[in-house]
Parts: C-alpha cells; structure tokens; sequence
C-alpha cells in the first residue's frame, strides 16, 4: 500500500439522494415479494422472511440517521439482490440491487485528496490521478483546498476539520518545492 505525505479529508456531500434510492429500491423489493407471496410465485414463506428483512433494514437504516449516524444500506439491497434471484425472471432486477449494494461504499466513501512527491489522487470513483506537472499551483488557505491546472481547470473544496495555521504554511511549502521540482525539470 502506497504512503502519502499529505491526505487532505474533503467536507462530506449530501448522500440524501443516495439514500433516497436505496429507501425507494428496498420499499419495492419487500412489496414485489410480499406480492409474490400471494401470488404464488414462491414456495413457503422466504418471500415473506425476505420481506420482513428488507424491511426491518430499512427501519434500522432510518433510525440510525436519526441518531445522526451516517446509514448504509448494502446489506438491505444486498437481501433484496438474493429475493428478487429466487423470483421467477427476476435475475436481472437482482444484478441492478447487487450493483447497487456494491456501489453504495464507493459513492458514500469519505471524499479524500492525497499527495506525494510524484503525484495527487483524488479517491473518486474512478480515482483520478494528477501529475504535479498539470498544475499552475496548490494552496491550502482558511479550510479550503484550491487546486489550480495549467489547463484553466480549478477544483476548490472546502475541508472537513479547520486546520492550524502552521499546518496550511507547511503544506503549502510542501506544494511550491513541489511545483518548483516539476517546473524546473521540465
């Protein structure tokens, strides 16, 4: 595992539109099986046991953001994935909900930028990698990181914890040698 000399955490981003989708996908999972229980689509009650499941993830997905806890509802849509395959033609309905589940991680990961000497990764999805040569410059100032490209592209973002004023100095030291490195090898 690579070791980076600086790892700036970004403010996080609003999930509620995540969230809203995962909510939504998970109510029609435990409808669409408690309805293949009438119908007879399943044998038993495992539609039902998927159902409640489904369900009682939801609630505890619910109740945990109340609580101001960040929730994640893979396992509810990763239940829902294992209903809908043993429904009648609802494989691909199950490869959507698996998708989903796997996705859920990657989009609600902490937005983070690291750097080192030869490089800046930003942990998107996909991560996006720059090269110090790409940029005109690199300054962390009152809890925003400006990150400013040769090629007329900014990012700007703000950081999740204040920083001192010492820190921003250092990091800003660290990114001119930096610059000045790239700029004047090339």
């Amino acid at each position: 595992m690579k070791t980076y000399d600086y790892i700036i955490v970004l403010k996080k981003r609003s999930f509620a539109t995540v969230d809203l989708v995962s909510q939504i996908m998970l109510i029609i999972a435990a409808i669409a099986f408690v309805a293949a229980y009438f119908t007879g689509f399943i044998i038993g009650t495992i539609s039902i046991v998927m159902a409640a499941a489904v369900l009682a993830w939801l609630i505890y997905c619910i109740w945990q953001n109340k609580r101001g806890i960040a929730p994640f509802y893979r396992f509810g849509l990763l239940i829902g994935a294992i209903g809908w395959y043993s429904l009648e033609d609802g494989i691909w309905v199950a490869w959507i909900y698996l998708l989903a589940a796997m996705l859920e991680k990657q989009v609600k990961f902490p937005e983070e930028i690291a750097f080192d000497e030869n490089e800046i990764v930003k942990n998107s999805f996909p991560k996006k990698r720059y090269s110090w040569s790409e940029l005109n410059n690199v300054v962390l100032k009152d809890g925003l990181l400006t990150i400013d490209f040769k090629n007329n592209q900014l990012i700007q973002k703000e950081l999740e914890s204040g920083t001192t004023e010492t820190l921003e100095q250092e990091f800003n030291a660290y990114a001119k040698l930096n610059l000045e490195k790239t700029n004047y090898a090339n």
